[in-house]
């Protein structure tokens, strides 16, 4: 019989060399040596870390995979159905092995034990392991809570770096001084050493659902993730600011995959149940530190072109957002001019519609007519009552370009 234990991400350890990731291999192989069985870790929030399966001659026993494991194998996390049932057999309060029985109607087609991971008291993970044939003795898993006290350090001390992290990338982004925004890069820089001059790109989700730092995904379950935070998003809502590293400075897959996974965190999409949701940003890439604080612009300015405008999301690229990265980048309110605000008002919101499609079609009334679906005397109408309402000449390129703007802008 063979393990074969495999790796739920490629995150970086505290000392940014890839040794924490080593290390957690190296101690769920020890607990499956040990006990004989394949083994599970996880985070406190059920989050996939490590995981071993075992074979023979390259046939797995269906039995092992069932669908609660197999879930949390290829997602890399479990439902929150399934944490609140593992959790009604008192797993967070566990200071020893807990025997989970197996119940096919809810997905475990066979038993597990638990093994809370814990340190200082604090539980911050769970080692799990499938039923075996002899069950491990009690002198076997009293040798595993040994490992799993190990784990929890090593757990601690990457929560703790995490913390480091995560309290130098928000002093970057918030800065108000330059100065000050230059010694948080190279604090953050120090932190990051190597990595911080590898390709990477920023990435922001807003609004985040919650401003609790512990509600916050870890860096580990987003693949390429370097560095997250929380960072205040208008007055009372917050946003999450994401460091993805690249594998080249041409290629953003890596950031737009995160910002997906990270939008099934954050809940309601944009444009969903008819008002905006939580949209992702993603700046342009870059090499090194050094414009951290403009790509961040760039990333909250795609997420809110993302909002704004449902073609561009749920993922928007600040390269990709068009006319938006001049819109965006205005004060607040600067194109709330005098004439386009009757038109605005909620009573005229189709005719707003009908002059922001004639704008977005080039004036062409026949393409105009046949997006609205309406007849092109119906569209005359319309754009007279709007030229009424307004004063401007949509036959002047700089009338039709400050409604354009307006009305583009309005939605910011």
């Amino acid at each position: 019989m063979r393990q074969n234990v495999r790796m739920a991400s490629d995150s970086r350890g505290p000392t940014g060399s890839g040794g924490a990731r080593g290390d957690y291999q190296e101690l769920v192989d020890e607990l499956s040596e040990l006990l004989g069985a394949p083994a599970t870790l996880e985070n406190r929030d059920f989050e996939l870390i490590v995981f071993g399966a075992y074979d023979s001659e390259g046939d797995l026993d269906p039995s092992v995979l069932d669908p609660v494991r197999t879930r949390s194998i290829l997602t890399r996390r479990s439902t929150a159905a399934v944490r609140a049932w593992f959790e009604s057999f008192g797993i967070t309060r566990a200071t020893g092995p807990v025997r989970i029985p197996p119940t096919p109607e809810a997905g475990v087609y066979r038993g597990r034990t638990c093994l809370p991971v814990r340190h200082r008291g604090v539980v911050l993970g769970y080692v799990w392991l499938l039923d075996t044939d002899p069950e491990p003795s009690e002198r076997q898993l009293a040798a595993a809570m040994e490992v799993t006290a190990r784990i929890g350090a090593l757990l601690a001390d990457e929560a703790q770096h995490g913390a480091d992290l995560s309290r130098e990338l928000r002093a970057v982004l918030t800065a108000e001084r330059e100065w000050q925004r230059d010694m948080a890069v190279a604090e953050l820089r120090s932190a990051l050493g190597s990595r911080a001059d590898t390709p990477h790109a920023v990435v922001c989700v807003a609004p985040w659902p919650s401003a609790d730092p512990d509600d916050a995904p870890s860096v580990r379950t987003v693949p390429g993730a370097t560095a997250l935070c929380t960072v205040p998003w208008g007055a009372s809502a917050v946003s999450l600011a994401l460091l993805v590293r690249l594998r080249s400075a041409h290629v953003p897959t890596p950031a737009t995959t995160a910002a997906g996974r990270l939008l099934e965190r954050a809940g309601t999409p944009a444009g969903a149940g008819g008002h905006p949701g939580a949209a992702a940003g993603v700046s342009a890439p870059r090499t090194g530190l050094a414009d951290l604080g403009t790509a961040w612009e760039e990333a909250s300015a795609a997420a809110r072109a993302a909002r704004a405008e449902s073609r561009f999301g749920p993922v928007a690229q600040w390269t990709s957002i068009g006319a938006f990265r001049l819109l965006t980048s205005l004060p607040p309110h600067s194109c709330d001019d005098p004439a386009v605000r009757a038109l605005l008002a909620p009573a005229h919101r189709e005719l707003a519609r009908t002059a922001e499609v004639y704008l977005d079609c080039a004036g062409q009334a026949g393409r105009t007519a046949a997006e609205l679906g309406v007849h092109r005397q119906t569209l005359y109408y319309r754009l007279s009552r709007v030229e009424q309402l307004t004063g401007l000449d949509l036959d002047d390129g700089e009338d039709r370009l400050l409604l354009h703007m307006a009305l583009k802008a309005q939605r910011l």
